[in-house]
């Protein structure tokens, strides 16, 4: 579950892949936002705390599709940053008052690509290789590596302008790995390779949850990029960026940096991300972009940045690795989908110190939603409950419930103790896969 800042007004982590709608800097609270092909305007908007997804795609020459609030969990906040609400006069302030300020909604559905679909399956995989000895000087990886880099431009029915973002060639056949953030809502797609020809692209599959997308053009015998091993990294290991940034202009610019942290956990929209850090520069644009180790190969797929208008944030971007993008990726060609992820159906975020002194809540995690779909909801699970044990284990944290739910499998239940309005109370949860609740 995200929390919000209420004194700021903002959230942690929103991805950059909607349109600003006019007027939107005056708005509070994070949004999704794209670049006006009207000169280089770039929003930053002052109202935003702290954005996350990186250089996602840019809106060029037209109105957005709107605005969306979504946030990351307490525990992935920034050092230096209060968390908790701004503190109220109002004594008789109720618990879902409380809450509803303190929380903010995130959006758990599957993301929308309408873009045509390829037959499936596609004869395809995706495979790790091994380092080569001898590592590239800067710009030999440049010459070498740019021709797999290309351009996505996505466009939406009855929106003027295109979204914008990168993609890399993975296949000589045609097939391009970006995020699916830059083509959500998308009705059509189309692909600039480095030599600048422009394809029209097919969906083979999209992946909100692990926010990895496949598209297909029509051509043959392309360069393509070869993927490394992303857990053979190690913290300080030198990395490198090749993407667009700020849109055409900045086409195939290279940046680069070291590997930050390894497995660095992100909770975003409800879901627990476990991505790359890096110092490498990053900005809107280089969303679905590769992230090259010294020897050329992707070691991981630029999708995150964290920036804020109310302090110094610098060098503080994400990756998704390789061996995450390896099994969404052939799970997509396969199927145009990925299954077999366990999902209890419920939204929490960890109760503060706050509102278990005003209204004598215990120890665990707030349930601020209930999917239709779910078990849980058929358990009687409610809005407003506290999640305090799972299995028999205590629960604080977010993670503290991924780590027992990611260990089991779709169709086994789990034990979970709820508290209600001064009671406990415990119910058996049949854990359901993803894809058939958020959708």
């Amino acid at each position: 579950m995200s929390e919000k800042n209420n004194w700021y007004g903002t959230n942690w982590y929103a991805p950059l892949n909607a349109a600003a709608e006019p007027d939107a800097e005056k708005k509070t609270g994070s949004k999704k936002t794209k670049k006006k092909h009207t000169g280089l305007w770039i929003s930053l908007s002052a109202l935003v705390l702290a954005i996350l997804v990186v250089g996602s795609s840019l809106l060029f020459s037209g109105k957005g599709k709107g605005t969306a609030e979504n946030g990351g969990s307490a525990q992935s906040g920034v050092p230096g940053f209060s968390i908790l609400p701004k503190e109220k006069d109002d004594k008789d302030q109720s618990a879902e008052d409380f809450f509803n300020s303190y929380f903010t909604a995130v959006t758990t559905q599957t993301a929308e690509v309408k873009i045509e679909r390829v037959k499936l399956p596609v004869s395809y995989s995706l495979a790790l290789k091994e380092a080569p000895e001898e590592e590239l000087s800067l710009p030999d990886l440049y010459r070498a590596d740019s021709r797999y880099v290309t351009a996505i431009k996505g466009f939406m029915d009855g929106k003027e302008g295109y979204c914008w973002g990168t993609g890399v060639v993975i296949s000589p056949d045609g097939l391009v790995l970006t995020n699916t953030h830059v083509i959500e809502d998308c009705t059509r797609a189309t692909v600039i390779l480095a030599d600048d020809t422009e394809h029209e692209a097919k969906l083979v599959g999209a992946d909100s949850i692990s926010d990895i997308a496949v598209l297909k053009i029509e051509a043959d015998g392309l360069e393509y990029a070869e993927f490394g091993d992303s857990s053979q990294l190690v913290v300080g290991e030198h990395v490198v960026a090749i993407g667009n940034p700020l849109g055409e202009s900045f086409r195939m610019t290279m940046t680069d940096g070291i590997i930050s942290a390894i497995e660095r956990g992100v909770t975003y929209n409800g879901r627990n991300l476990t991505l790359l850090q890096t110092n490498t520069a990053l900005n809107e644009g280089n969303s679905g972009g590769p992230l090259f180790n010294m020897y050329g190969q992707v070691i991981g797929i630029t999708n995150m940045k964290m920036m804020s208008a109310y302090s110094s944030i610098e060098g503080i971007g994400f990756a998704i690795p390789s061996v995450t993008v390896r099994n969404v990726v052939n799970a997509l060609v396969k199927d145009g989908e990925v299954r077999g992820r366990t999902s209890i159906g419920i939204t929490v975020g960890s109760v503060p110190d706050t509102a278990k002194e005003r209204y004598g809540m215990p120890d665990g995690l707030y349930v601020s939603a209930v999917t239709e779909e779910s078990d849980a909801k058929k358990q009687g699970i409610q809005v407003g409950d506290v999640l305090t044990e799972v299995n028999g284990q205590s629960v604080r944290t977010t993670n503290d419930v991924a780590e027992i739910k990611d260990a089991l499998s779709v169709g086994e239940r789990i034990h979970m103790t709820l508290w209600r309005n001064g009671e406990y109370y415990t119910v058996d949860v049949q854990l359901m896969d993803t894809n058939d609740i958020y959708r």
